[in-house]
């Protein structure tokens, strides 16, 4: 995607209007949604950018509503940095760098994988959150497959009914059909990537992402038709569905929690605000 093909594209998107007061800025998303930084490319015109910044803009409020949560969801309690048109990598549109803990989209090829490379960072923002003995560079999906010590807590039990959902079959005891498909495309390529479990994770929740009412190929695509999704890499029919209504109960938990405990700030604004150690391993 070259800057004319850039600007003269068409996303499609459906959904409620975002932006009423007409354009936006990346400093206007930052002020938002809270990220920790916001990098733009010394390659991205001024045009690109403004139109850019519009789409991102568009693409995290779906997301939000989506998630059903407040803006420090999208990033991650301020957490979150991310990157458009810097640090490309070849044969790579889009990626999450742990150490950093900053998501990337390329100029020229990242739009649809804003929802994927974004579960990313919450999957190990939650890793030293959901589980006891773990550290910062461990993802939760990860953690959780390896049978790592769980910090109990009503919204890591369901967070863990989403890993089941997603890695597991209906019995709860073997593989699931999208977990054996991603092994096996991994051995006929001969590299481990489609099965590791936080990669299996982040293409489960752009299904259930693409699967809202809300629609928005800025924000994701690819999920039902695909050349990954004909290998079977996407979650289908019954386990789709089972995976979708955990990440549904999971994120209405989570967004009710976090709103309560906006409000609980506001009626107490001169309270101690340090948090116990049983709530720094909340979301």
């Amino acid at each position: 995607m070259n800057q004319s093909m850039l600007l003269s594209r068409k996303f499609y998107r459906r959904g409620p209007t975002r932006r009423e007061s007409g354009p936006v800025s990346f400093s206007d998303i930052r002020k938002r949604f809270g990220f920790r930084s916001i990098g733009i490319g010394r390659w991205v015109t001024r045009e690109e950018r403004d139109v850019a910044a519009s789409l991102f803009y568009d693409a995290l409020s779906d997301l939000m509503a989506i998630l059903r949560g407040p803006e420090i969801v999208i990033s991650l309690r301020g957490t979150l940095s991310f990157q458009y048109g810097i640090g490309g990598r070849p044969g790579v549109s889009a990626f999450y760098e742990p150490a950093s803990r900053c998501f990337s989209l390329a100029k020229n090829a990242g739009p649809g994988a804003i929802a994927h490379e974004w579960f990313h960072a919450l999957d190990h923002y939650l890793g030293d959150k959901a589980f006891s003995d773990t550290d910062g560079s461990v993802f939760a999906s990860e953690a959780w497959l390896r049978d790592a010590t769980p910090v109990p807590h009503p919204l890591n039990d369901r967070l863990f009914d989403c890993f089941k959902s997603i890695m597991l079959d209906e019995s709860g005891e073997k593989p699931s059909e999208l977990f054996r498909a991603s092994c096996r495309i991994d051995r006929e390529t001969g590299r481990l990537y489609y099965s590791r479990p936080a990669e299996i994770c982040a293409r489960a929740f752009e299904a259930f992402v693409q699967d809202a009412t809300i629609s928005n190929n800025f924000l994701v695509s690819g999920t039902k038709v695909s050349e990954e999704a004909q290998m079977g890499l996407y979650p289908n029919a019954g386990q789709r569905r089972r995976i979708n209504n955990a990440f549904s109960n999971y994120f209405t938990a989570l967004g009710t929690a976090l709103r309560a405990e906006a409000e609980n700030r506001r009626d107490q604004p001169f309270s101690n605000t340090r948090s116990s150690r049983s709530r720094q391993r909340q979301a």
